[in-house]
């Protein structure tokens, strides 16, 4: 009898008595949970690397696409890469000196439209600074001249001297487009046109927009952008333009718009003059488009109270400005 009451607490010691070494129920499926949630998540990152890769893959091919389409396209003059001897900013900055030019009429090889874009300040947004075509300043080698006038003496390079000498601005990089190529990269990254608030009605070369809520192709938009027959002149132009790039850059949050973002920078990158990096356009593109759907931060130079009406003997009306509180204004906007 003691053995057999020896022998049934042995088997209940031992698990019930059925020789199993499985554990107690209720704990013998944790070990395989962790399992299938370590495989779900392997397999999450598995194809999360596919997806960057196929996307990487995917713009880099769309990207020399567009380059390829742009730089064998005959309609236009080719661009050629000029010296630029750009500095960075001393916060930092890469700032871009962007120039557009119309390769016809009276004001062939001047640059019509003058801009600084800082990408990767202080503040991280970006930041547009304007400037006005008619003002009068030093240009260095040359003397007193309007500062569109820079480009046709110098090129890029002399732009960017006469901007460092007379605003204390720096710039690292330049990039020139025609206005003709601006018609076509507008087209591509909007093929239904960009949504706009025209300011005001206006005709220009045979194109007439009514004022309010627009939606224009490239040359209108360009149009748009151009204007400067009126009473307003230079200052209602480079608020014009402002607007238009700021309207773009809101737009470019759109998926499509995102889809044939590489392929359109490649035709800007083919259509233009620019010594800007691809690396660059690529580590800053993606903050651009997320940063920029909120708009453009825009300063226009001459600032407000800093300048005067004048004639010159050879160059014409001009605008006479303080450089010194001009300088002061855009050092604070760029570090603010």
């Amino acid at each position: 009898e003691d053995s057999r009451r020896s022998e049934r607490r042995h088997q209940t010691d031992s698990g019930g008595g059925n020789g199993s070494d499985q554990p107690p129920r209720g704990k013998k499926d944790k070990k395989p949970k962790k399992k299938r949630k370590k495989s779900k998540t392997k397999r999450f990152f598995k194809w999360l690397v596919i997806l960057l890769i196929l996307l990487f893959a995917y713009s880099t091919v769309m990207f020399l696409k567009g380059k390829s389409a742009a730089e064998h396209d005959d309609s236009l003059p080719q661009e050629k890469v000029e010296t630029f001897n750009g500095v960075r900013s001393s916060n930092g900055a890469k700032n871009i000196l962007i120039l557009g030019s119309d390769t016809r009429g009276e004001d062939a090889g001047r640059a019509d439209t003058i801009m600084v874009l800082q990408l990767n300040g202080p503040s991280k947004k970006p930041k547009l600074i304007s400037f006005m075509r008619d003002t009068f300043v030093d240009i260095p080698g040359v003397g007193p001249n309007k500062i569109n006038a820079a480009y046709a003496y110098g090129g890029a390079e002399l732009v960017r001297e006469t901007l460092k000498q007379n605003f204390n601005l720096d710039t690292k990089y330049y990039a020139k487009v025609d206005f003709q190529s601006f018609e076509k990269i507008v087209d591509s990254m909007f093929p239904k046109g960009v949504k706009i608030d025209a300011e005001k009605s206006l005709n220009l070369d045979g194109v007439d927009i009514e004022k309010g809520q627009q939606v224009m192709d490239g040359h209108v938009l360009l149009q748009y952008a151009r204007f400067r027959m009126d009473e307003e002149g230079d200052f209602g132009r480079v608020r014009r333009q402002q607007q238009v790039m700021s309207a773009v850059m809101s737009q470019m949050k759109n998926p499509m718009t995102l889809l044939r973002t590489p392929e359109s920078l490649g035709k800007l990158v083919g259509y233009m003059s620019t010594d800007v990096p691809v690396s660059f356009m690529l580590t800053n593109g993606p903050s651009l488009l997320i940063k920029g759907k909120a708009g453009v931060e825009s300063l226009s130079v001459p600032v407000p109270d800093s300048w005067n009406f004048g004639e010159s003997s050879y160059a014409g009306s001009i605008l006479e400005v303080d450089e010194q509180k001009n300088a002061d204004v855009i050092e604070k906007f760029l570090n603010e």
